[in-house]
């Protein structure tokens, strides 16, 4: 059994985090830039050498997986804040269900916008269910909201919450793509203004839900965890 001594000491450990955050960093910016980049190239980037890249990564695949985990719970912390930020109201009044997607969108976009570029490496690199793994968690409260909106008629019952989720997940993917290829820019009040015309809210509605929740500016931040 390991004893105290044998532990990295915990200045050793911040570095080796730290290290670990940088060869992130770099490569989210040279995937982006160039899905093709090597590893190699992202150690440059990182301005570490290949090898210390190694010790960290096993490979391609493995740094992707590194990647893909830091979404996850960038994703986890947005939707605690989103949740922490509707308890600090204390006013005791729940959100209507456009409200709440609007909210939802555009609290997540920023996340979903720093790591655009697992759209295109994950079935690649991690298998063509991994995203789905990945967006699994706010899949669900995103259901949650469309039949919470149906049961009130405010959102339309064409199709039932979950196929619904996933055609309004598609559009959001849709968009994020568009940025990612540098066709369009978006701070999150148009993400959120399609998605709510997508599950059936009038434009009007639309533009002026989301006008009244982006422009104050209150919403909560989307963090990154390493």
């Amino acid at each position: 059994m390991s004893s105290p001594t044998d532990r990295p000491p915990a200045r050793q450990r911040r570095r080796t985090r730290a290290t670990r955050a940088r060869i992130l960093d770099a490569a989210l910016r040279e995937l982006g830039r160039n899905p093709d980049s090597s590893l190699g190239d992202i150690a440059e980037a990182a301005g570490v050498a290949r090898r210390t890249l190694y010790t960290h990564f096993a490979g391609r695949a493995a740094l992707v997986r590194g990647l893909a985990e830091d979404a996850v719970r960038a994703i986890g912390h947005a939707m605690a804040d989103v949740s922490a930020f509707d308890a600090a109201r204390g006013d005791g009044v729940e959100d209507d269900p456009a409200s709440a997607l609007a909210r939802f969108v555009l609290t997540l976009w920023p996340v979903g916008d720093a790591y655009r570029t697992l759209i295109g490496l994950a079935p690649q690199d991690l298998g063509p269910d991994h995203l789905s793994e990945l967006l699994a968690p706010a899949r669900e409260t995103v259901a949650g909201i469309l039949a919470e909106g149906q049961r009130r008629g405010v959102f339309h019952a064409v199709v039932p919450p979950g196929p619904l989720s996933g055609a309004v997940e598609a559009h959001l993917l849709a968009l994020l793509g568009t940025v990612n290829a540098g066709i369009w820019a978006d701070d999150g009040s148009g993400a959120a203004t399609s998605a709510l015309i997508a599950a059936g809210v009038d434009s009007t509605t639309a533009t002026a839900t989301v006008r009244r929740l982006h422009a104050p500016g209150p919403l909560p931040a989307a963090r990154r965890h390493h």
